[in-house]
């Protein structure tokens, strides 16, 4: 019996930053090099500046669903970036959900990185990170190219590629069916 695998002809990406969109253009560049990764803008549904792990893994999920629905697309994809505050002090987290037409999902979390004290109490206030990051670096729109980490590391690891690494991780259960129960199958037809 030949196995189908799942091969996405569409892929909706619930955001129009360039950061984020390629990360997913790199990730499934690998993974299915001829689908069409195709940015639309959705909401969250969580706050601009996601303050938990969990509004962050809410804030994905939900621009995956929506982002998948607004195109009827065979993958819908989320990243949401989300701060979380513990002893250790602040932590950035890139949050990535993955959902297909039949529902099946993938969630992954990729570049964490602890935030200096100076940007954690600015957050902590109620800033946004991305504005907050164009102030520190006297740049505009850090958001769409390397972001914090890639500020905070000089450039070694950019915005789009912690994002990579989360969607990659999210395609797990796309790209190893057998291994994680689900059936491989062929997108709907609509």
């Amino acid at each position: 019996m030949s196995e189908k695998r799942f091969v996405p002809q569409v892929v909706a990406v619930g955001s129009t930053n360039l950061a984020k969109v390629e990360a997913v253009r790199r990730a499934l560049s690998a993974a299915w090099p001829d689908a069409r990764i195709v940015p639309v803008a959705v909401s969250s549904g969580v706050a601009e500046m996601p303050m938990s792990d969990e509004e962050g893994r809410r804030g994905a999920r939900e621009r995956a669903l929506a982002a998948r629905r607004a195109l009827d697309a065979d993958l819908g994809i989320g990243l949401e970036g989300a701060v979380s505050d513990g002893p250790a002090g602040m932590v950035l987290n890139n949050w990535v959900t993955v959902v297909a037409r039949d529902g099946r999902m993938g969630h992954a979390t990729a570049g964490s990185v602890q935030l200096p004290e100076m940007i954690a109490r600015e957050l902590r206030r109620g800033a946004e990170l991305g504005p907050l990051m164009d102030r520190i670096t006297g740049l505009s729109d850090t958001k769409e190219h390397d972001g914090a980490a890639g500020y905070l590391t000089r450039g070694i690891v950019p915005r789009a590629l912690t994002f990579q690494v989360g969607v990659g991780l999210a395609l797990a259960p796309f790209l190893r069916p057998e291994l994680y129960g689900t059936e491989a199958t062929e997108p709907e037809e609509s």
